[in-house]
């Protein structure tokens, strides 16, 4: 199998030169914080709503098709968008991950929000099951009692997983108060 860790390495390495100096697409991701944001009893924030962040990160993107679509409101504007990011630049370095990004320990959840070429997307769904080699690391398979599978031993040291995926809905601006752009008075 070719998914050790020494692989692993330059997929890493390859993946983060493809990512930031060729593709070069970037957002910036406001993670949501519940703890301060006050809701009513149907679960919704009654008035302000807070945000860590901005966090810049390069992507890859999918932009789907504009949708107009049409309610008693009149024409909606929609336009999902899929966000691919590299799950080593979303973890923080720690003795365990040295090959983190050191400037983030942030994981996009449900609720966040994502900006994008001043555009806001929400948060609607994350899945992270893109396996390198298809073998997930932090599965190894082994016995009921933690010792080595003796048909595998090892299998700790080979896949990694590669990516996560954000799908997104569009936000109107005025809905998610937030401004990229600081006010000077």
């Amino acid at each position: 199998m070719y998914t050790r860790l020494r692989d692993v390495s330059l997929l890493r390495h390859l993946n983060r030169e493809l990512m930031g100096n060729i593709i070069t697409q970037q957002c910036a991701l406001y993670q949501f914080k519940l703890e301060e944001t006050k809701v009513n009893i149907y679960g919704e924030a009654a008035g302000e709503k807070f945000y860590n962040g901005p966090f810049l990160f390069n992507v890859l993107i999918n932009r789907q098709d504009q949708q107009y679509g049409e309610d008693e409101e009149g024409i909606q504007f929609n336009q999902p968008i899929d966000f691919y990011f590299l799950l080593d630049d979303l973890k923080a370095v720690s003795p365990e991950y040295p090959y983190g990004n050191p400037d983030a320990s942030v994981v996009p959840e449900v609720g966040d929000i994502i900006l994008y070429q001043e555009g806001y997307y929400g948060v609607q769904s994350t899945v992270a099951n893109q396996y390198w080699g298809g073998k997930n690391p932090s599965y190894p398979n082994n016995n009921s009692d933690g010792t080595p599978n003796p048909l595998n031993p090892g299998l700790d040291q080979f896949g990694n997983n590669v990516s996560l995926l954000v799908s997104t809905y569009y936000i109107p601006a005025d809905k998610v108060a937030i401004s990229p752009y600081k006010e000077r008075f």
